[in-house]
């Protein structure tokens, strides 16, 4: 078992100074790399992806746990996707105040009406946990959210092993440097994204990636198109604006985008409301839904990742809904769930509301959104409730216990950025991927994993937003 990094050379300056230069090199080296800030459309100037000096300690037990549970979540994702009365009824308050979400389940209702036109379902979801720390010390894998769309970082996590196993070497920890795992999600979503194009039955149609305006991450994105090339399945990238302008639907559904027919809609845009930048992007998500296109994912899987849905999930007997005869399943899920309390309006919602006040650092707040940044923390929370206690405004929250995992040290690597040693905490992700034909599922897997490093004085937000880097688990 791999020992944790020793003190002596994290306090070491010039061994850290030495060891940065060659880690940045090597980062570069890998291609563990984002285009730079001030021209995030062009390739010509790259830097390295912010990544921590050091791979970080985590324990072997909880790390596998969380291995061995993601298949479960993936069914569970695809069961909730096909349950609309559990869908209705888990959204209802939310869609009565969240405009977003509202939005999104006008499209879901209207499909549903319409009847959906492609039996073929993929699913490439990520679950993001922390760990938390008990009294005695001991670790508890805990889930912060499911990531149903645009789930990033498979990519650039499949090239950071090596650069962490280069550091490791460099600085004479040969024994740390072997217990770095393989880590190839690129690889297992390209796998997954390879059956649903090889099931929908055309070698011309291509798979489309839907990308934002601003494609600062495009190197992510790269390696899974490359892996899909390799198996000599087209790719495009278009963003919502293009599909407006120059996608149609043939009278059978199928989606064609100038000229080409689509197969696979991956969606890499579309998770955050700023995303629908007009009227235009709303018509052009309806006509893929409407299309014989595979979505990845399709609305009513995109609806499945919300926080109101995972709130619903943690009451008693829902899990039990979703996997009537299997009891392990269910106890596997249920050890991963924090603390998640509604706010809908009644006297249960009412208790949530007075105990967030009662002890606000306890908790966080947390709105219909993804994209990081968006959670709500501390004295924050109470400005918040007092404002909509008393309103239906409140049930676009939900409240979920605060996950207070061990801080660690390491230095956080970053274009510009000071060398300096910092108090850490990490969140462990993990990638599943599935495809569903009809009733039958003809691939589900965990597909690899993803840690991500932020300093402790950071409360919310992830790589791209700037505040975390990209990390890899020690195994202690």
């Amino acid at each position: 078992m791999a020992q944790r990094i020793p003190e002596e050379m994290l306090m070491n300056a010039t061994l850290i100074e030495d060891l940065s230069v060659v880690a940045k090199d090597a980062a570069l080296l890998q291609g563990v790399l984002m285009r730079i800030q001030e021209t995030p459309n062009s390739s010509e100037l790259v830097t390295y992806a912010p990544f921590t000096l050091f791979p970080s300690p985590v324990p072997k037990a909880v790390f596998l746990q969380a291995l061995a549970v993601q298949t479960h979540y993936n069914v569970l994702v695809d069961k909730i996707s096909q349950d609309p009365d559990f869908l209705e009824e888990s959204l209802a308050s939310t869609i009565a105040v969240d405009d977003f979400t509202g939005r999104l389940f006008s499209i879901y209702r209207q499909i549903q009406k319409e009847g959906r036109s492609q039996s073929i379902s993929l699913g490439l979801n990520r679950s993001d946990y922390m760990l938390g720390q008990g009294e005695d010390g001991t670790s508890s894998l805990k889930q912060i959210e499911i990531n149903t769309i645009a789930a990033s970082f498979g990519g650039l996590s499949s090239r950071t092993p090596d650069v962490h196993r280069h550091i490791l070497n460099v600085a004479g920890l040969q024994e740390e440097s072997q217990s770095i795992l393989d880590n190839n999600p690129a690889a297992g979503l390209a796998r997954g994204i390879a059956k649903a194009w090889e099931l929908y039955g055309s070698d011309r149609a291509v798979v489309m990636f839907l990308v934002e305006e601003s494609q600062r991450n495009i190197f992510d994105h790269r390696y899974i198109e490359n892996e899909l090339w390799k198996r000599k399945i087209p790719t495009i990238r278009r963003r919502f604006q293009d599909l407006y302008k120059m996608a149609s639907l043939a009278q059978d559904k199928r989606l064609r985008m100038e000229g080409q027919e689509v197969a696979v809609v991956y969606f890499r845009d579309g998770y955050m409301p700023q995303n629908y930048i007009s009227e235009q992007s709303w018509e052009a998500r309806l006509l893929m839904e409407r299309s014989l296109a595979v979505k990845c994912p399709d609305i009513s899987a995109h609806l499945a990742g919300t926080k109101k849905v995972q709130q619903e999930l943690s009451r008693p007997g829902v899990l039990e809904r979703f996997f009537p005869d299997q009891p392990q399943a269910v106890d596997q899920l249920r050890a991963t769930f924090a603390g998640l309390y509604t706010l809908d309006m009644g006297p249960e919602g009412d208790k949530t509301v007075e105990m967030a006040l009662a002890k606000p650092d306890r908790f966080v707040l947390k709105p219909q959104r993804e994209g990081g940044g968006n959670n709500i923390y501390g004295s924050e929370i109470c400005q918040v409730l007092e404002q909509v206690k008393g309103s239906t405004e409140r049930t676009a929250y939900i409240l979920m216990d605060k996950i207070e995992p061990s801080p660690g040290q390491n230095y956080l690597l970053r274009r510009d950025a000071p060398l300096q040693l910092s108090n850490c905490i990490s969140e462990l992700g993990v990638f599943g991927a599935y495809v569903r034909q009809g009733k039958d599922m003809v691939m589900n897997e965990c597909v690899g994993h993803l840690l991500r490093t932020k300093s402790s004085e950071h409360s919310d937000g992830g790589v791209a937003a700037g505040v975390a880097v990209l990390d890899n688990p020690l195994l202690v």
